[in-house]
Order: structure tokens, then sequence, then C-alpha cells
């Protein structure tokens, strides 16, 4: 059979072929990363204070775990994440039936709200919060009603206002905060899943409780039904570039990621690395000390140079400018400017701060010389 002769010209689609829903969502993400920002200045940054990363970064086991995983990376990861999950419901005291592991909290973010998502349906978060969250939802097309943080915190009596009027069918949380470092104690959350109206999902975010002080876990069943509770290897684990969170909830709502989760996402090298964290308590004792006495030097900074630092429960401490967010935001320009990368809040009036991650003496130093002149530069 003679071989059929090549078109002069292929044809061509007049357009991408979106759903309606995709072609109506704008082309963002939720962050600019600092690699973008350092492509764009052509230089790398002096100090990495923005993305809320630990850079006292892993456990020695979980390092030495990963580097002999690296020899079996050509092959893909259990897709069960069978030790990952048993050893993770030994640490919380709960079956494995009640664990999901993903690639991060941000995915299980994702999986959860198109589980439980159709367009239209309510879902409540509040004004200033992660929005990682805000973006799967809108994907997906639910509707955002936000309440405004009281204060520096999330204001649970507001959110539960707001959850009953709406009937939503999810209301994040998290606890400790991002982007204000705050937190409440574990009776207050526990309060608010008392009251939480019957249609209504709690996603408590718990990416930051490993360094939060005594008294703010709650102690939560975990066949609990309107609960589900998000960790992630990111923060005190000191491993945001492996992408490993996982979820505690009811087994029903548990199994069910099984529908739509990536399958492989969690690679073996993530797996082993995240185990060996997990089991090195030890390790995670002395981040808890290393992070505490960085966020006393963070607090010392900001108030040398006449701002607020906020209680911090996180790795991070977000620090009051002590004006509007248009200064806040020419301080964070000036720094950027000067080489360091921080983060600040980005909704009215908690826009008034910015928000700096824990780092090691080398990177806290290169933000205390930099900070006056950013403030004095700012006007």
């Amino acid at each position: 059979m003679p071989a059929r002769p090549i078109p002069a010209k292929f044809p061509t689609m007049k357009a991408p072929i979106l759903t309606p829903r995709a072609a109506a969502l704008p082309s963002t993400v939720p962050f600019t990363g600092p690699e973008t920002l350092e492509r764009q200045n052509g230089r790398l940054f002096k100090a990495r204070l923005g993305a809320n990363e630990s850079m006292f970064g892993p456990s020695p086991r979980a390092i030495a775990a990963m580097k002999a995983a690296a020899e079996q990376v050509w092959k893909y990861g259990d897709p069960e994440t069978h030790d990952l999950k048993t050893a993770l419901a030994a640490h919380h005291k709960c079956s494995p039936q009640n664990i999901v592991v993903g690639e991060g909290i941000d995915a299980l973010l994702g999986y959860l709200t198109r589980l439980m998502i159709q367009p239209g349906d309510p879902v409540v978060t509040s004004l200033g919060a992660y929005p990682t969250f805000n973006f799967h939802v809108t994907g997906y097309g639910g509707t955002l009603h936000r309440a405004p943080y009281k204060a520096d915190h999330e204001d649970p009596d507001a959110l539960l206002d707001l959850a009953r009027q709406s009937r939503a069918k999810l209301l994040y949380l998290a606890n400790p905060d991002n982007p204000m470092g705050s937190q409440h104690s574990a009776a207050t959350i526990t309060d608010l899943i008392a009251n939480l109206p019957a249609e209504t999902l709690l996603i408590l975010d718990e990416a930051y409780i490993d360094l939060a002080p005594p008294g703010t876990e709650p102690a939560i069943p975990p066949e609990t039904a309107n609960v589900i509770r998000l960790r992630t290897f990111s923060k005190a684990h000191g491993m945001a570039g492996l992408r490993t969170g996982y979820a505690i909830t009811a087994a029903p709502l548990a199994t069910a990621f099984d529908k739509v989760r990536n399958h492989f996402a969690v690679g073996r090298i993530a797996q082993a690395g995240a185990l060996a964290a997990l089991l090195d308590q030890a390790y995670l004792m002395t981040i808890r000390s290393k992070a505490a006495a960085a966020r006393a030097r963070l607090a010392e900074i900001a108030r040398a140079n006449g701002l607020i630092p906020l209680p911090s429960a996180t790795n991070f401490v977000t620090m009051d400018c002590t004006r509007d967010g248009d200064h806040a935001r020419a301080v964070l320009r000036e720094l950027l400017a000067r080489d360091i990368f921080v983060r600040m809040p980005g909704v009215v009036p908690l826009d008034r701060c910015i928000r700096v991650s824990l780092g090691d003496d080398a990177a806290l130093t290169a933000f205390a010389e930099a900070l006056p002149l950013a403030i004095k530069a700012a006007g």
C-alpha cells in the first residue's frame, strides 16, 4: 500500500476547546514563586524568607532514607502508600482507613473540592486566608463566601454564621493561621465543630500544628464525619520540595479520595523521606527549639525598626508596618530590590503587614541589614 502523502499544511484548531468553566477562569497561579522573581531580577536572593519553607532542613534520617530510595527510583512508588499510611495511623492512633496521603495539602484541597463541590455550591472561608483553597473552589465552580478576620485571627463565629446563612458544603479554617501566624485554642476549635451545620464539612488546615504551643491541637476522634484535618511534611519537617501531605478523616470520606486522586503522585523517594521524618520525633523537637529562637530574633528585628511583631505559632513572623497597605507594599518592594524575598497578606486590613519566614543566622542577618534601608526608602 503506498504511503499517504504528507499534507502541505496541517489543519489547526481555531482555539483550544476548553470547557465554559475553564474558559472563564483567569490565567493565574496563587503565588509568584521566588525562582520567577529571581529570573525577572537576573540575580539570586540573599535571603529566601517568603515561602514559609524551613531553612533548617529535614531530618538527617530522612535525607539518608531518600538517598537510599533514589537507587530504586526506577520503580513507581506504592500507589497505596501502605507503609507511610500505617505509620501515620499509628502516630495518630487511628486506622489506616482514616488516612489519605497526597502530593501536599494543596493537592488534597483540590481533590476534596472535586469530590464535594458542584457549580454554584456555597463554600465559606476567611477574607485573606490561604488563597490556594479559593483557587480550587473557583476552578470547580463553587461560590465563595468570606468572613473578615477579627483583629489578627480568623473569626470562628463569623464563619459559622456564614455557613448557616449560605448552607455551605465546606468551611475552611487554618489553625495556626496563614498569613497572620495566630492560633485558636483547642477548645475554640472543638466548639466550632460542635456547632457546625449538618450539611457542612470543616476543613481544618493544620499545616503549622507541629510548631504551635500546647493547647492548640484539639482531640478529634478520627471518625468524626464533619471534619477533615490536613497535615504536611513541608513546614516543621522541612521538606517543602518533597510535596507530601496527608489528611485525617472518617473512613468513608478518606476512601472516597481513591475515586479521584493521582494514585502514583507520591513517588518512592517522597514516601521514604516522609516515613523517616515521621519516625524521627527527636529531630522535630530540635526544630521546635530552633523555630522559637528564630521567632524571637525576628521579633527583636521588627521592634528595633519600629514594626510590631505579631505573636506567631508558625514558622514565620508577621510584622505590622503600622501604616496602610501602600506603605507595606513599598517596604516589600524595597526589600525585594535588596534581594530579600518576603511576602505579605493581600487583603485590607491585613495588608498593613509583611510576613517573614524563619531562617538561619545568615538569612536573618541579611534581613536585619536590609530592613531599615527598605523602610527609609519606602518613605
